[in-house]
């Protein structure tokens, strides 16, 4: 969600919701017996959130990429190490195996060359083999600003595709990145079927992609299982997939049941119509704490720490919130540890920025914003908002301050904290204007066509050192123009923080990127285009018999892994 990218942004971080509502196909299939028999052959997985689009490469959301690792592979990813690894190809490329070359471009610029190689068993689920063809699609629509792909800057900044054999590709790229091995959304996509859609008309592609119009064609997918039914706003169901040559997985079915209002999504899995709960897109920390007490150990629970970050976007290039005051007046009358202890009973770190505590990469130095009333009513008033009659505080013209506040409409967390949150900016003078909205509302137009003026709370999950441009660039606001690609919702735009991003990839000694990158946390510590609230851990909930599933807590989901879950 945006997707990080480096100065040739391969996206590295993904929306933790969705955009648009499911596309219809056939009814879902039976949920899974619940009862412990290990010969059962079908799955049924809960989560919180659907997806607009299955397009791999439109719209980089959780939930979609959740679904999607049962039933493709990218050609990179990152295990549940946090190192990255390779899924569609045989070695990743590393400037020590050769496959990544420092090179000069054709004008004698600092540049790249990186080589992929294919597996060679890997299918479509029609019987064609994945080849370069499906990789050259990939790049020429990548390259189109009118098809609005994520990581649109990959790709103009891969200059050119090179094919000595089926199975090989190389990429020149006009710029050095020290994260060149992982492929981010640059993935096969079926040429035979995608590349006559795309031809007949780029600028509507992305309403005409045989991923929404024909989403159970068995040639779109190649990995373990295919989609064979999706149920709008409901789920999909997926089933083996028979030409997919690597480790089988247990279930011939798994089906993916999408219950947006969490309380109803708990109900289900008491009631035995799931069999499990993704902890990349389920219940909340304080439910699934409370859930495990009640439950005596009838799941299995598991608190992975994840790169996810929770956070307020803030619409900063028009209104109000364009007043670096009023910002950071905001932050300062949040009591985010107080929220923390409280609803997340203690497991949530208060975030300074968006990285995590975790990452190589993290400013030890910066603490998070305090606490701290009084000095946000010193900024309001020097801003000009002095306290009105009911405590609301007006400007000079008798405007009250408002800031409208939104997040997914059914999460009862969510929706929790941002109650909280009202009530403390109340307390500071801010009238804080609640309207939610469904999750396909919400990340489908509110954030990405940018109809939002106020606040809006979701969440990225991301990779390790992960390059964040494609939410802090100025050239990444997402704009009509360039058909709302980018996820600069804020409309963040500085020179200096433009240069940070551009600089940053190309540097690749660690210890000298350390510099940019405290430099870079220090300016959005100050900027605020988001109020940074907590890195979040994932709660996992697993039946008893269910064994192999491995958290990831970063972009690539545990669904891209599904060929080691098996029955006890």
């Amino acid at each position: 969600m945006q997707k990080a990218q480096g100065t040739f942004s391969i996206p590295r971080r993904i929306a933790i919701a969705l955009p648009a509502a499911l596309l219809a196909a056939a009814p879902l299939a039976c949920p899974a017996q619940t009862t412990g028999d290990p010969s059962r052959d079908t799955l049924t997985i809960g989560m919180s959130q659907a997806t607009g689009t299955f397009h791999p490469n439109i719209e980089n959301m959780m939930a979609k990429a959740y679904i999607l690792g049962f039933a493709r592979r990218p050609l990179t990813g990152y295990g549940p190490d946090w190192r990255p690894a390779c899924l569609g190809c045989d070695t990743f490329p590393t400037l020590e195996n050769g496959q990544v070359a420092l090179e000069n471009t054709p004008d004698g610029k600092p540049g790249m060359r990186v080589t992929w190689r294919l597996r060679e068993d890997l299918r479509w689920g029609d019987g064609r083999p994945v080849t370069a063809e499906d990789l050259r699609f990939a790049w020429e629509a990548g390259r189109a600003f009118e098809t609005g792909f994520g990581g649109a800057e990959f790709y103009r900044s891969a200059y050119e595709f090179q094919s000595p054999d089926p199975r090989t590709v190389t990429l020149r790229f006009d710029k050095v990145n020290f994260d060149a091995g992982s492929a981010g959304t640059f993935e096969p996509l079926p040429a035979h079927i995608e590349r006559p859609i795309w031809e007949a008309d780029r600028r509507n592609y992305r309403s005409r992609t045989a991923y929404d119009t024909d989403t159970t064609n068995p040639g779109l997918w190649n990995g373990p299982y295919r989609i064979t039914a999706v149920q709008p706003g409901a789920g999909v169901t997926l089933e083996r997939n028979e030409t997919w040559a690597g480790p089988a997985p247990a279930f011939r079915r798994i089906n993916i049941r999408v219950v947006e209002n969490s309380a109803a999504l708990e109900a289900q899995l008491l009631a035995g119509q799931v069999d499990m709960i993704t902890g990349e897109l389920g219940l909340s920390i304080e439910q699934a704490t409370a859930l495990e007490r009640r439950s005596r150990g009838r799941f299995k629970f598991n608190y992975h720490p994840g790169l996810v970050w929770e956070h307020l976007d803030l619409r900063v290039d028009s209104g109000i919130l364009s007043d670096l005051r009023i910002r950071q007046a905001l932050i300062l009358a949040i009591d985010r540890q107080k929220i923390v202890q409280s609803l997340f009973d203690g497991r949530q770190a208060v975030a300074a920025t968006a990285i995590h505590p975790d990452d190589p990469m993290i400013d030890k130095s910066i603490a998070p914003w305090p606490y701290d009333p009084t000095r946000a009513a010193a900024l309001l008033e020097e801003a000009g908002w002095k306290p009105g009659p009911d405590g609301i505080r007006r400007n000079v013209d008798g405007a009250r301050l408002t800031v409208d506040l939104q997040t997914t409409a059914g999460n009862r967390p969510r929706e929790t904290v941002l109650q909280v949150i009202q009530g403390m900016w109340r307390a500071a003078g801010i009238e804080g204007r609640i309207a939610n909205q469904p999750p396909r509302v919400l990340f489908g137009e509110t954030l990405s066509q940018r109809r939002f003026q106020g606040a809006v709370l979701f969440a990225w999950v991301s990779s390790p050192e992960n390059v964040p441009r494609s939410t802090l660039h100025s050239q990444e606001i997402p704009t009509a123009e360039r058909n709302w690609s980018g996820q600069n919702y804020p409309g963040y735009s500085n020179p200096e923080m433009d240069a940070l991003l551009d600089a940053l990839p190309q540097e690749l000694d660690a210890e000298k990127r350390r510099p940019i990158w405290a430099r870079l946390q220090a300016m959005t510590y100050r900027d605020l285009p988001a109020i940074p609230l907590w890195h979040r851990a994932e709660p996992h909930i697993w039946p008893q018999w269910l064994e192999g599933v491995r958290p990831t807590g970063n972009q690539s989901p545990s669904s891209l892994w599904v060929t080691d879950w098996r029955v006890r």
